[in-house]
């Protein structure tokens, strides 16, 4: 009980192996966790939004008129 055995070395490579000389996948895994969470959050709020409001949104694009969000785009981009 107070010495590591072959078995317990050969765990302890494997995680630091893995951790470390994974080639990156450990934060490209990450990566994509965050980008599906954002995703997921993205929807949730779109599904929220009320009917009225696309509504409103719809018929002021008919008429021509430039969404508030086009707007910001618009002045960051430029």
């Amino acid at each position: 009980m107070g010495s590591f055995s072959i078995w317990h070395w050969l765990i302890v490579l494997a995680v630091v192996l893995l951790l470390f000389g994974g080639g990156g996948k450990i934060p490209k895994l990450m990566k994509d966790m965050g980008t599906g969470i954002n995703a997921f959050k993205k929807g949730l709020k779109e599904e929220k939004a009320s009917p009225e409001a696309k509504d409103a949104e719809a018929a002021r694009l008919e008429r021509g008129e430039v969404s508030a969000s086009a707007e910001r785009k618009e002045t960051v981009g430029s």
